[in-house]
């Protein structure tokens, strides 16, 4: 009985997680309009883009893979800054004080890149980039992704087959798609 109601719970889970995302965002589609914080837990607005910005899209604050990734986009902001990109963010399905405290871990001295907490993964959801992550994480996450684009355009999208790893989405691969 006890696998019966286990095997029905995950079918569940499985398919709430489905109707979550809608379909993945595309290049020449508008980023959505959906609440992010950065500083408290009541600062939530959408992200706002003016010219050129890159979004980097995690499964989780604090993870290996993820804790490996971020380092090159605060080791190269300068480089993205030469390249015309006005902000980068990092953008995870935690609470705000996760995203401070791994912030404040990556970059004790301070750094450009802005930390993004999607706390309710609606921004997430909205892209289509929302993924059953309940074995690892022990609930729907993002996917690995990283968007570079034009005011609230996308121009260009890259995302991970596999969210344990950072290819396509390595700061430095991203850097060699901007003119």
């Amino acid at each position: 009985m006890t696998s019966i109601i286990t095997t029905s719970a995950e079918a569940a889970h499985s398919l709430a997680v489905s109707l979550l995302s809608k379909a993945q965002i595309q290049p020449g589609a508008t980023i959505p309009e959906h609440p992010v914080k950065e500083t408290t837990p009541t600062s939530s607005a959408p992200l706002t883009f003016s010219g050129k910005s890159v979004i980097v899209g995690v499964p989780g604050a604090f993870s290996g893979t993820c804790t490996v990734q971020i380092p090159g986009y605060i080791n190269n902001y300068d480089k993205f800054k030469a390249k015309g990109v006005n902000e980068v963010y990092v953008v995870a399905v935690n609470d705000v004080f996760a995203m401070k405290a791994w912030k404040e871990h990556l970059a004790p001295t301070g750094t450009g890149v802005r930390f993004m907490a999607d706390d309710k993964g609606t921004f997430t959801s909205a892209l289509g980039l929302m993924f059953d992550a309940t074995p690892k994480f022990g609930a729907p996450r993002s996917k690995r992704y990283v968007i570079i684009a034009e005011n609230d355009k996308v121009e260009s999208i890259f995302i991970e087959e596999d969210p344990s790893q950072a290819t396509i989405t390595r700061a430095e691969t991203v850097l060699s798609h901007l003119t």
